[in-house]
């Protein structure tokens, strides 16, 4: 990429980058601290929400910290959780798990079926009405750092390069670059400038490895005669089996409609398995299939989700930035939330950052973030099931989970940990196995009326992305697909994807490497999967991707 570019820039007290609940909640916060800070929040969607996916069953933690009088200002968060079901699925049958054995944290009564893309939209609502500038469909595309290497802006909406030379086009637009006293990204999961942030300045040193999930979702219309609002279920155990980890979602919400989910453990050693189809195959469970029986499909997504917990956290700050939320990986595993910790985080950076600037400091490492995060309401949450996801890799759904909730129950009632905090071990790319040790998994073709092909199902995410610009998803070395990958892990990036993204085409001596990017809902999880660590996902132009209406 070109460095000697001549931008316009701005400067402001604050910039933010990303309009998920981290990044609103910091723009929000600063704003009720001090109206006179000036706030710039970027989001590389066409608006906001467009890029977020989340389940969800939001705990309203985070909201109460942030706008006690949500309930009066409106927010669309009105479906309380009314029936809480735990299933483990045999391939014909289901076991039901009570609710009494479980720690009280793992109830979702005074919790809420929400879309999370809406819940944005209002957020981004109320930081307008506060004076924060919002910019949907700008792409923070670089950093910008300042004479003693501390982070000092971002570039912003830069359009018009070539897609075959990468250079600048007839068409080009420069972008510009927003500057800041203070930078906070809020990317979300396994975002470009916060992974370079996280390696320039070795924040995950003495850290076990971030860990992760892919997450699929589709909104069905379904028969009114099985909704039941505020109906919430988790599944475990089939398709996935004993070894590999995930599980489903079923939350009932306003409309006659159902949000089903499926999430797969990046972790996965047999390279055969195809993440999307166990979620196709999943709903022809007889449970599931009567649900959806005469019902349709009207929307899908995917999205990588943090699994690593509290020992993956890497050191949030850096000179002049924090990363926040998903960012640096703020999700409870077994209880399957984050948008609180991630409000939550937003109000602690937002809080240090006002503190600072009113102390006149700016560019320095915000210090008193990093010590909320660790000892405040975060920790609270995320220290206690720190070592279910460990438990669960390593020993199976059997015994894993067993472990896992015993371990849960010492830290509730005597603040204690059986096992001590365990590791993580490998890294997701690097559990993938070689192909020559597994057998092909033979999936049922889909039926077009429950199950779906890629293809057919991305069409419901609204993606498009101009196609003129350069391929976003960078291969580090064009001949890994094919010379390495192929042979050695049947090329898995044909299968982890969820979008069609990845093809190879040919065989043999002909056989080539195909990325329709086109196709990509900005899930990452090629960046987090691919064995050879070759796929660097990059932003694309800003606006593009999906348009998701009300994941």
């Amino acid at each position: 990429m070109t460095e000697a570019i001549e931008r316009e820039s701005m400067e402001y007290d604050v910039v933010i980058v990303g309009g998920g609940p981290s990044g609103l909640s910091a723009a929000i916060r600063l704003k009720q601290l001090d109206p006179d800070l000036s706030v710039v929040l970027l989001e590389k969607g066409s608006e906001i929400g467009a890029h977020i996916l989340s389940g969800a069953v939001l705990d309203p933690a985070g909201l109460d910290a942030l706008i006690p009088d949500w309930k009066e200002k409106g927010a669309p968060v009105t479906v309380e959780v009314k029936d809480d079901n735990f299933l483990v699925l045999g391939e014909a049958g289901s076991l039901r798990i009570p609710n009494w054995p479980m720690p009280g944290f793992m109830h979702n009564h005074g919790n809420y079926i929400v879309s999370m893309a809406n819940v944005c939209r209002w957020l981004a609502e109320q930081a307008e009405a506060l004076g924060v500038e919002i910019f949907p469909g700008m792409s923070a595309s670089q950093l910008v750092y300042g004479p003693n290497g501390e982070v000092k802006g971002v570039v912003a909406g830069e359009f018009g390069r070539d897609g075959e030379t990468g250079e600048p086009g007839p068409g080009y637009e420069p972008g510009m670059e927003l500057l800041g006293k203070y930078v906070f990204l809020s990317e979300g999961v396994r975002g470009s400038l916060s992974k370079e942030v996280i390696a320039k300045y070795d924040l995950s040193a003495g850290k076990e490895p971030q860990k992760f999930g892919i997450g699929m979702k589709e909104i069905w219309e379904i028969d009114p005669a099985k909704h039941k609002l505020g109906s919430v279920t988790h599944t475990m155990g089939w398709p996935l089996g004993n070894k590999t980890g995930g599980g489903s979602f079923i939350y009932h919400i306003e409309n006659n409609q159902v949000y089903v989910g499926f999430v797969v453990h990046l972790n996965y050693e047999n390279p055969y398995l195809y993440p999307y189809m166990e979620f196709q195959r999943f709903k022809h469970h007889p449970v599931v299939a009567e649900l959806l029986k005469g019902g349709k499909r009207v929307a899908y997504g995917a999205r990588a989700i943090t699994e690593g917990g509290w020992q993956s956290l890497p050191k949030l700050v850096a000179p002049g930035v924090a990363l926040l939320g998903c960012s640096a990986g703020m999700v409870n595993v077994p209880r399957i939330k984050g948008n609180h910790n991630a409000m939550l985080s937003g109000k602690a950076a937002a809080e240090a950052a006002y503190e600072a600037l009113k102390a006149g400091r700016e560019s320095d490492e915000l210090t008193a973030y990093e010590t909320s995060v660790r000892s405040g309401p975060i920790a609270k949450d995320l220290k206690p099931v720190r070592n279910m996801k460990p438990l669960w890799s390593k020993f199976g759904l059997a015994l894993g989970v067993p472990l896992g909730g015993l371990d849960m129950w010492t830290n509730n009632l005597f603040g204690l940990s059986l096992f001590g905090t365990l590791g993580h071990g490998k890294n997701d790319a690097q559990a993938t196995g070689e192909a020559k040790n597994f057998k092909p998994i033979d999936y049922p073709k889909p039926d077009g009326v429950l199950s779906f092909d890629r293809l057919t199902n991305v069409a419901f995410s609204f993606t498009n992305h101009e196609e003129s610009q350069p391929c976003h998803l960078k291969l580090k070395d064009k001949s890994i697909p094919i010379a390495v990958n192929l042979p050695k892990y049947a090329e898995p990036a044909q299968r982890y994807c969820p979008a069609g993204v990845y093809e190879v085409i040919g065989e043999g001596a002909d056989a080539r490497f195909q990325i329709n990017f086109q196709n990509c809902v900005h899930c990452k999880t090629c960046d987090i999967k691919d064995p050879s660590q070759n796929i660097n996902w990059t932003t694309p132009q800003g606006g593009d991707g999906p348009n998701y209406p009300n994941m």
